[in-house]
Order: C-alpha cells, then structure tokens, then sequence
C-alpha cells in the first residue's frame, strides 16, 4: 500500500483515492459485485465489512468476529476468479467492541503465521468519542500489533455526524465536526513512530453519514490541506506534500467539487456506504415497477392466467436487478475519483472451475 503514491492531482492521473477506492457494502449484497464493477472498470476497490444491524443484535459479542473471517475467506476466494486486487477492511469498531476487533487480530496473526500476509488488509478504530489521548493511546497499542503482520490501521479524530448502524451523531456539537490541524498532527506523531506501521487518519471535515438536503451539510476539504502544511512543516517535508493519508468518511450525497477537492489534499478512501444501498434499494424497487402484475400471484399474469411467474418472484431476479443498479453507481464512484482504467490488469483469464492457483487477485 505505501508504493501507491501520487504527486499529480491533475484529472487525468489516478488519485490515492482512487487507489483506494472503498465501497462499503452491507452483508445482504453479493460480495461479487464489487469485484465484477473492479474488473470490468480496471478501479481498485476496498471492501468493508461492518459489524451492525440484525447480525449485532442477534449474535453475542464473540458471534461477528468468524462471520466476518468467513466471509474474508469467500472475498479471498472469488478475487483469485476475477483477478482483482482487493483490500478487505473492517469498518467502525468503538471502545465497546474492542473483543470483537481483537478477534480479527487473532485470525489475522494465525493466517499470517502460515501464508505470510495477514487474513484482512486493514481495520478501523473508531475511538473519536473518547477522549484524544485515550484514543491515540489505544491506537498506538493496536498499531504495534498490526505492524508486525503489516496489517493497516484507519482511526477517526473528530465525530462523523449523522446516524449509521444505531450509532446516532444527529445532534452533536458542530465544533466536533471539524478536526484542528493540532490534533491530526498529534495523531501523526505518535503513529508514525511505529515501524512498518501503515495508518491512514479519517479526520472530521464536517462528514455526514447518510443523505441531507442540500445545505444542511457543509463540508471544509481545506480543512486538510490545512492539516498537511502544518504537519508537513513540524516534520521538516518540502511545500506541497502531503504526509498524511486521509480517509473521507459520509461521501454519500456530497459534490463533485468537494470529493475532487477532498482527494487533492490527500484522501485516498472514501466512503458512500449510504448511495450504494440506495442503488440497492432502487435497483429491487425498479424490478417491482417493472414486473408488477407479474409478482402478485403464483398461477396468472398479463399473458394469461394459466402462466407461472417463478422466474418474475425469484429472488436472484430482483437481486440482480439490484447488483446491476449498484455497479452503475460504482463505476460513477470510481470516475469522481478519478481511477478508472488505471490497474493494468488486461483482459481477464477464463475462469477456472477450481480454487487457484493464485490469478493475481492477492498477492503471493
């Protein structure tokens, strides 16, 4: 991940954020369909598993830790089929999930014992609301851990607003949208003192998670180039670095002109964890407009009332019909971000009817 680098904003180069692109998809979406969109449009994709919904509310504490190394196995699998590289990271872990965020370490040392590499790519604190230095500290912790199996770390400072996974940010201070130049750099300091430690930071720059009317969110990339000139400065790098990766958290909704402007100083992920479930959504809801009266009964439909409609009420239909709504909405993701047709793949090999060896999907 740290050769991925890129000095040329321009529109024709490939951004950080394109190379690492990240669609955030929810359990219920195939796990293929980011990875057909990453082929078809040679982008990178980074794929996040978080830990919410019915499967939180269901399970024990100890129940999402091998769900999600189980599903880490079937993304690992498929990639090789495709011949995609894919960075397979976990999202938001607070304070009180930490169990489950240490049950992922442990399945990532015992892969990384007998492959090399760890199980998952990267994984996600998000310790933005307690306080800083509790935050720093846990995160200095952790990354020591993770380095020795060069596994990366993404930490929030400051509070992305709005609601995602019952965590409710609707109605907090506005000052905690907005991270302080001081702050990141603490973040940094004491981060990069850590060897073969990747991290990237998901500082506050007025972020949202979900989608508002226009005006109720006011985003301040600048926030950022702020934050890189600062840094940039204490550590002794020449005008126009940008030392810090940043993560853009709540990108759903938000301008072409901000996104652009996000990726300029330095973001190379990007959330839009709430568009693609609306391209999901409209994906399901389109087929139900379009196959109406062919979805009401078993027997009898416009045709006659003797026809079947199996092949209308199938699940896959719809679903593939959902699939192919949210791979329009991905390959627009990949264009904001500036890295379509940038990986170099060539035209994909056949597939084989077996599990390896390896196509180039992971790296050896």
């Amino acid at each position: 991940m740290d050769a991925m680098t890129s000095e040329d904003s321009s529109e024709d180069t490939p951004s950080l954020a394109g190379l690492f692109a990240k669609s955030q998809i929810a359990r219920q979406l195939s796990h293929n369909t980011p990875l057909f969109t990453c082929r078809s449009a040679e982008a990178p994709i980074m794929q996040g598993l978080v830990m919410g919904g019915e499967i939180l509310r269901q399970c024990p504490i100890e129940c999402p830790a091998p769900v999600d190394e189980m599903l880490r196995y079937h993304v690992r699998a498929i990639a090789e089929q495709y011949g995609v590289p894919v960075i397979l990271h976990t999202d938001h872990c607070a304070k009180n999930l930490l169990p489950w965020f240490d049950g992922l370490l442990e399945a990532d040392e015992r892969y990384f014992e007998l492959h090399g590499e760890p199980l998952f790519s990267s994984h996600m604190l998000d310790l933005s609301e307690e306080p800083l230095e509790e935050n720093i500290e846990i995160c200095v912790k952790y990354l020591e851990r993770m380095a020795k199996i060069s596994c990366g770390l993404e930490m929030e400072l400051g509070i992305t607003g709005g609601e995602e996974d019952g965590v409710n940010n609707e109605d907090v201070n506005p000052e905690d949208l907005y991270s302080k130049p001081e702050e990141i750099y603490q973040v940094y300091e004491a981060l990069a003192k850590i060897p073969n430690g990747f991290f990237t930071i998901a500082a506050a720059f007025g972020n949202v998670h979900g989608v508002y009317q226009p005006g109720n969110v006011v985003l301040k990339p600048k926030i950022l180039d702020s934050a890189q000139k600062y840094i940039a400065e204490k550590i002794g790098e020449k005008e126009g670095s940008k030392p810090v990766s940043f993560v853009f958290h709540g990108g759903s909704g938000s301008d072409l002109k901000d996104i652009r402007e996000a990726v300029d100083y330095g973001v190379i992920k990007m959330n839009i964890d709430t568009d693609t479930q609306w391209a999901y959504w409209s994906g399901i809801k389109e087929f139900e407009s379009k196959y109406h009266d062919y979805l009401q009964t078993q027997i009898g439909n416009p045709d006659g009332p003797e026809k079947p409609n199996k092949k209308y009420y199938d699940p896959r239909a719809c679903m593939r019909s959902a699939e192919e709504v949210t791979v329009e909405r991905m390959e627009k993701c990949f264009e904001d971000l500036r890295c379509v047709n940038v990986l170099g793949l060539g035209p994909p090999e056949k597939p084989e009817n077996v599990l390896g060896p390896r196509r180039g999907g992971l790296p050896a």
